[in-house]
């Protein structure tokens, strides 16, 4: 029989040094879709909503606003040219901004508790100028999602020309912070990006935005022995 010195050594997992969380459908909440968002801005009814080559012409100008190829008014009168005048300048503007929402219940006092456990937080969100100035003002004044303004870093795709689920845009974070690999741990509510976290050696953790954030990423938070 084997004694306990003869079983071979196991170093415990490396502490949690950086929480990352994503922003849309993690702490704020956001519509998922075009339609939504379309409605939300308060638009009357339009077939260009079942257009396939409206919504793909339209997620590829979505995406190049947020990698910062493209600025707000020039994303504006893109989505006019590729809706064909179905929607105005002023159109595409509420829409955008219909796109967020309120914060979840509960993501302040989570912040707050991974503080008190003295890890370091950061925020990595694919973006756009427009959100930007709502989620991150320049006056640094959150009235409007204050729990992200608790966030001791931001960083956001428009800005850093990089999106997720881009390995690059998680290296690049790793070289802002100086945090790297499994000592970073992220909430994301994206398959994609929690892929390429993973393969990133971060520790990497799906969020479910049609359940309760806040209790998800507590849980979680112990799991790795945050809090």
């Amino acid at each position: 029989m084997s004694s306990p010195t003869d079983r071979p050594h196991v170093d415990p997992p490396s502490p949690v040094d950086l929480v990352v969380f994503d922003l849309g459908g993690v702490l704020v909440r956001i519509v998922r879709s075009w339609r939504e968002a379309h409605e939300g801005a308060g638009l009357p009814p339009h077939p260009i909503l079942d257009s396939p080559a409206f919504l793909a012409a339209s997620a590829e100008v979505h995406r190049q606003h947020q990698v910062g190829t493209l600025a707000f008014d020039e994303w504006c009168e893109r989505v006019v040219a590729c809706s064909d005048g179905a929607y105005t300048v002023e159109d595409a503007a509420r829409i955008l901004d219909a796109w967020s929402m309120d914060e979840y219940p509960g993501v302040g006092g989570l912040i707050e508790a991974v503080h008190a456990a003295g890890v370091a937080t950061a925020a990595l969100s694919n973006t756009n100028p427009r959100h930007w100035l709502s989620l991150c003002p320049e006056d640094r004044v959150w009235d409007r999602y204050p729990s992200v303004g608790r966030l001791q870093s931001h960083h956001a795709s428009h800005l850093m020309g990089l999106m997720k689920p881009d390995p690059a845009i998680y290296r690049a974070l790793e070289d802002a912070t100086g945090h790297r690999g499994e000592r970073i741990l992220f909430f994301d509510d994206g398959e994609a990006n929690i892929e390429a976290a993973q393969a990133a050696g971060w520790r990497a953790e799906l969020v479910d935005h049609t359940g309760d954030p806040a209790a998800q990423m507590l849980e979680a938070l112990r799991r790795h022995g945050v809090c």
